[in-house]
């Protein structure tokens, strides 16, 4: 049987997880709205599968206390909102200093969170501005945004549209965004070593 969305209203993030099914679908949280996720697609699996073989290896490499998660919840503070990434860097060594981690997989502290990966789908703007603006009020250190479709508006990913994945990287308090396409090798500060480009992410699409 399907879980029915529940009517609209506004929910706290307890009567969220109450109402969760835990199976099946997924849904988010954005400012009290139960929101369902868009089902996964062979694109966005093949992607996935890509990068968490290449970072799983860049954590190995250097021994870093690191966890990857799809399925825990990042929950912005003082919102009404809650979001499951497609990919989520979880630093074990903070969990201990999390109040909902044991019960409820959800993280609210930036030091839990060295790097959020989302994959852009046809709610783009989710994306681009929702989620980007939380993941900065909430200091999370890096976001990627992966835009295989060249969804997103163009002040974001150009125009002509093409393919891009921007890291964000909080400097200051802000995000620094920078685009890389083709063969640009994607710079990130959470995994400076890592060699990769972003066609080869695009590539991984079967």
């Amino acid at each position: 049987m399907t879980q029915a969305l529940p009517e609209l209203k506004l929910y706290t993030f307890d009567e969220f997880i109450e109402w969760y099914p835990n199976k099946g679908k997924r849904y988010e949280l954005h400012d009290g709205v139960i929101v369902e996720m868009p089902p996964e697609t062979g694109d966005h699996t093949g992607i996935i599968s890509l990068l968490l073989k290449l970072i799983v290896l860049e954590i190995e490499k250097l021994t870093l206390p690191y966890l990857v998660s799809a399925s825990a919840f990042v929950k912005p503070p003082n919102t009404k909102s809650a979001y499951i990434p497609d990919m989520l860097i979880i630093n074990r060594d903070n969990l201990k200093n999390e109040p909902l981690w044991k019960k409820q997989s959800t993280l609210i502290y930036p030091e839990s969170v060295p790097l959020v990966i989302e994959i852009v789908s046809t709610n783009w703007q989710d994306d681009y501005y929702k989620k980007l603006a939380d993941y900065e009020e909430m200091n999370i250190l890096e976001y990627w945004i992966v835009d295989y479709d060249a969804l997103g508006g163009r002040k974001f990913i150009g125009n002509p549209k093409q393919p891009t994945i921007t890291v964000c990287e909080l400097i200051d308090g802000e995000y620094q965004m920078t685009g890389f396409t083709a063969t640009n090798r994607i710079v990130s500060p959470t995994f400076p070593q890592l060699n990769l480009t972003a066609q080869q992410v695009f590539d991984s699409i079967a």
